[in-house]
């Protein structure tokens, strides 16, 4: 028996509007599953539903006194991460999908998507997530539906969103919602015994820009199935963005105070993996004075205020950060947010009922049970082998933070006065450098590249990896009209827009070792980002922008002297020329559609380049 029209008007709450019980049943005719259920987001229902999944196995409850109300989920070895190669933007036409992103027909991926979908719910239960991305209500939200037989992608998009009876209650007001439907692709026949961890050999993540449309099937994991995450809140919204006058961004929000006037800023900050974005959004200041604040740690969508400034808001609701690596050293502050009410994934549980992984302050115990639920010792690590996943992930609620910035939901968002762009370079890219103009700034986040980590098989290790504005893999349309979009939202706001700077952690010595100390001692560089916008600090002409006075910059307290600022300032003008000729040959992807302002920015950096060999 499968659910009908009549089904799905009898599932229904009061408040859900004809257009929804359309959706719904018209998946429901399609993928077959034997019930639906509207979830309303309540305690009651989390506490229903994760019941049910540590009854089916597919959670393991933590210990209540060392995790309250936390879980832990073990995927499948093939489903452990975004799959980008599986990732299209079916795009009426090719050519506005770009050369950085995998294209399909619209029409051709409708068939296909039908085919897979067809049944693919049979034996599971249908669920309805109303949500909202941002604050309810306000004025740079957005509001979605997804569809999903995933219990587990239910849980998690209750932390991730605010999901639930009072975002129908906004859809029901007849404001516009974006459809999202998922599956995991693993239809159950009659008796048939479910997995742990059901999922499809083959995937589809699919996003359909004209319609705001989004289409996911075969994986249960994270980006994959959560839609309200890169699927909505990247590659969709930045469309809507172009389309309506706004900005989604990659990029976590922080508010800066200064303690003794204080003056509040705010700083937003796009960075290509493995380059401490979540340490940064947690920040813990070395300096005093100083007080750092979270707003969000991954997506900012921005709009002009009524006052002309470009403000934003954190979409989301939650962080689902990576696990290794995230310790009390490295973020306390990560660590604290998730002491309860937190799903694990793919971390190793303790005898005692408690999470571990590689780099947390614990030192591994004598036994774990790892990621794949097989025994795990320290002789297993010493072969090598991880107990937790590399992308293993915790699902927190972003308001257990305990440095949350108190407007971190204010529904018209926080003023922008800064924005970083940032990536890991051994050499060549000084600490911090501040844009000429602001189509300087455009370039600067266009010509973002990061050298490849150990974590990267399909690259050299230490090659420049090209990751613009660290929206590769996550912007929805093609990435030259994104770049006339930051430049049209320029013009739009003149001097009001946020000056841009390029910051990098991660010059080395000649030894190889860092000169910088980074972690909380970044806070000497927000001093000096937040002195320059409000005129307390001065600057000196770089190739590469403008760069920090010595003398202006605090350095208290650090063993750092003349000679090692000299070294993060270094500038090798070959090199330099040479990453320019590479810039340049990155850019011919993009063809007529790269933006003039784009080439003049690359000729005036030629320019200074070629008066630094001749200094």
């Amino acid at each position: 028996m499968t659910v009908s029209e009549k089904d799905v008007r009898a599932a229904a709450p009061a408040n859900a509007p004809e257009n929804v019980i359309e959706f719904v049943t018209r998946i429901a005719e399609l993928a077959k599953p034997e019930n639906v259920y509207f979830t309303d987001g309540s305690q009651e229902e989390w506490d229903r539903l994760t019941t049910e999944m540590v009854e089916s196995g597919v959670f393991t409850r933590l210990n209540p006194d060392k995790r309250p109300n936390s879980f832990l989920a073990r995927s499948l070895p093939s489903d452990v991460a975004r799959v980008e190669s599986r990732t299209f933007i079916c795009s009426e036409k090719e050519e506005d999908a770009g050369p950085t992103n995998n294209w399909y027909d619209p029409v051709e991926m409708k068939k296909i998507l039908h085919e897979k979908f067809d049944g693919a719910m049979r034996g599971r239960t249908l669920y309805v997530i109303p949500f909202s991305m941002g604050p309810l209500g306000g004025p740079i939200s957005q509001l979605g539906i997804e569809l999903t037989d995933s219990p587990y992608v239910v849980v998690n998009m209750r932390i991730m969103t605010r999901m639930g009876s009072a975002a129908m209650d906004l859809i029901a007001e007849g404001r516009p919602w974006v459809p999202a439907v998922h599956s995991v692709g693993a239809p159950l026949a009659e008796h048939e015994k479910d997995t742990t961890w059901p999922c499809n050999d083959e995937k589809y993540i699919t996003h359909f820009p004209e319609t705001n449309e989004i289409w996911s099937f075969g994986s249960g994991y994270g980006g994959n199935a959560l839609l309200g995450k890169k699927c909505y809140a990247l590659r969709i919204a930045s469309t809507m963005a172009r389309r309506d006058g706004w900005m989604a961004e990659h990029m976590l929000i922080l508010r800066l105070t200064n303690e003794k006037t204080g003056k509040q800023y705010h700083v937003t900050a796009a960075f290509p993996s493995a380059c401490g974005k979540t340490n940064l959004a947690m920040l813990q200041p070395t300096i005093p004075g100083y007080k750092v604040e979270t707003v969000g740690d991954d997506i900012a969508w921005m709009r002009p205020g009524p006052d002309g400034r470009l403000r934003a808001i954190n979409p989301e609701a939650g962080f689902f950060g990576v696990a290794p690596g995230t310790s009390y050293d490295t973020n306390p502050m990560a660590m604290d947010t998730m002491k309860a009410n937190t799903i694990f994934t793919n971390v190793a549980l303790t005898d005692d009922g408690d999470v571990w992984w590689e780099g947390i302050d614990a030192p591994m115990p004598e036994h774990l049970i790892d990621w794949q639920g097989n025994d795990f010792t320290p002789a297993d690590a010493a072969e090598g082998k991880k107990a937790a996943h590399p992308n293993s992930r915790f699902t927190t609620p972003a308001s257990q933070c305990p440095i949350i910035c108190p407007d971190w939901e204010a529904p018209e968002g926080v003023a922008i006065d800064a924005i970083l762009f940032g990536g890991r370079r051994a050499t060549n890219v000084p600490l911090v450098a501040e844009q000429y103009e602001n189509a300087h700034g455009v370039f600067i986040g266009s010509a973002v590249a990061s050298e490849v980590t150990a974590a990267a098989l399909d690259a050299k290790v230490g090659s420049l990896r090209h990751d613009p504005m660290a929206m590769l893999p996550f912007c929805g349309y093609h990435m030259a009209d994104y770049w006339t979009h930051w430049l049209e939202m320029q013009e739009q706001l003149g001097d009001k827009f946020p000056k841009v700077y390029q910051v990098n952690w991660f010059r080395k010595d000649e030894n190889g070792k860092f000169i910088w100390p980074g972690y909380g001692e970044n806070s000497r560089v927000l001093d000096w980002i937040v002195r320059r916008a409000s005129g307390e600090a001065g600057a000196i002409d770089g190739v590469t922008g403008r760069y920090p006075k010595f003398e202006e910059f605090n350095l208290e307290g650090l063993d750092l002297g003349e000679e090692e600022w000299a070294k993060m300032y270094d500038i090798d003008p070959e090199a330099w020329s040479a990453e320019m000729d590479d810039t340049e040959e990155y850019y011919k992807q993009f063809g007529d559609k790269l933006p003039e302002a784009i080439k003049e920015q690359l000729a005036k950096f030629r320019e200074r380049i070629a008066k630094a060999k001749n200094a």
